[in-house]
């Protein structure tokens, strides 16, 4: 336990010192939901209607940006093989680092989402819902995400490629999430039937990613 807490420490230090991680995901996920009005006009009743999906596609390709950089310094400085072959097994650091990223750019996104939420009109209800579905879900795309930054981390340029290979598996995440919020709001499916399926995928995630990671990591050039 002490050298996992070290290493969230070491990476929350790592975060911070190369600045603009969780802001920048923050600004990218407001100007997403600010441009939305300007394209699909001012209809209130509308924007109501679909402002959760919009959030969680905003949250979603926010959380996208930096994904790239999870294992890329390490690679670089050489202190991923220093990793691998400390006392920790990889997949406990890949999960530690899922975790420390998740809380520098994840965390934010559900905090702010219920405010940027009001520019879409969605109401008290359908806001919560989205926080707590983000709450749910964002796990799961930081660790299906770890699996495509550890096959394209020795890849130059790797980020338009790392999109490529994660986003048809977030999709599961992306349908129950939006379900989820929008039962909230008042849908016809009650909000604990795609909220606890939700929470199914983040496990399922937990479970299964940070092994699929450890072997892309260990068969790395």
């Amino acid at each position: 336990m002490s050298a996992a807490l070290a290493l969230f420490k070491r990476e929350l230090r790592i975060a911070s010192r190369a600045g603009g991680g969780g802001a920048m995901g923050v600004v990218f996920f407001l100007i997403l939901i600010t441009i939305v009005p300007f394209a699909i006009g001012p209809d209130l009743n509308l924007l109501s209607r679909i402002g959760p999906a919009i959030l969680w596609i905003a949250a979603l390709l926010a959380m996208l940006l930096g994904l790239d950089r999870l294992f890329l310094g390490d690679h670089e400085d050489g202190s991923l093989d220093l990793l691998q072959m400390g006392a920790l097994p990889l997949e406990v650091v890949i999960v530690v680092k899922c975790l420390a990223h998740w809380a520098v750019t994840g965390l934010p996104l559900v905090i702010v989402a219920p405010l940027f939420g009001l520019m879409l009109a969605v109401e008290g209800d359908g806001l919560a819902g989205v926080a707590a579905s983000l709450l749910a879900g964002t796990p799961a795309l930081t660790l299906i995400g770890a699996i495509g930054a550890a096959l394209t981390v020795s890849l130059r340029r790797g980020g338009l490629l790392l999109a490529i290979l994660v986003l048809p598996f977030t999709v599961p995440v992306l349908i129950f999430g939006v379900s989820a919020a929008s039962a909230a709001s008042g849908g016809t499916v009650p909000f604990a039937t795609p909220f606890l399926i939700l929470c199914a995928l983040s496990l399922a995630a937990l479970a299964l990613a940070p092994f699929a990671a450890a072997a892309a990591l260990r068969s790395r050039d």
